[in-house]
């Protein structure tokens, strides 16, 4: 990854463990790594191993009923300079299986 595009990365995370009520946020920036974010350049790092952290489960996809819990997530700012708005959340095979691949973006 080019140190322009790391750059470009800077995303404002909240998360609700509960799924609604109180609400956690931390900001992210890479290139270099900084912000809000506890061990932000371990993050940067793992967030630019992945190929497309915020890709939603394809509309065909066949999931599993397996409840993960109520949290939610939302991720929005500036990923390798590209506009993100992603919503996680846990409430079946697909999303549960979304999450886990940028849990560390949830501390």
């Amino acid at each position: 990854m080019s140190v322009l595009a790391a750059a470009a990365t800077v995303l404002t995370i909240t998360i609700w463990p509960g799924g609604d009520g109180a609400a956690h946020t931390w900001r992210l920036r890479c290139g270099p790594a900084g912000g809000t974010m506890p061990r932000a350049a371990t993050v940067c790092r793992r967030l630019n191993a992945v190929a497309d952290p915020f890709a939603p489960v394809p509309k065909s996809a066949v999931c599993t009923q397996n409840y993960g819990g109520p949290q939610i997530a939302i991720v929005r700012g500036t990923f390798r300079g590209r506009h993100v708005w992603a919503r996680f959340n846990r409430r079946n095979g697909c999303e549960i299986a979304r999450w886990k691949r940028v849990e560390f973006l949830f501390p």
